[in-house]
């Protein structure tokens, strides 16, 4: 099964590539961005979905200063309004 995990600082971590990002996009004539984030994005194939939290806990992801979200693109659509999956730790 393909799975994602979207891996991102934090809240309250330093963000020196967000902070970057954040500083460039005005100075390319880009207005009304705030709260630039950095993050990665892993796509992976795996044959036990369960496994996926170990993964990232013991290897994907930095525990400490990082949050993850993994994401199913096989599995069933939520609905629309239910938002994205909450980060997780």
């Amino acid at each position: 099964m393909r799975a994602r995990v979207l891996i991102r600082p934090k809240e309250g971590i330093l963000d020196p590539q967000g902070v970057a990002v954040e500083r460039a996009l005005p100075a390319l004539g880009f207005s009304g961005v705030a709260n630039v984030h950095v993050g990665r994005l892993v796509e992976l194939d795996v044959e036990d979905v369960s496994q996926l939290e170990a993964m990232c806990e013991k290897l994907l992801a930095n525990p400490l200063i990082e949050d993850y979200s993994i994401e199913r693109p096989d599995a069933a659509p939520q609905p629309q309004d239910a938002g994205p999956e909450a980060p997780r730790r």
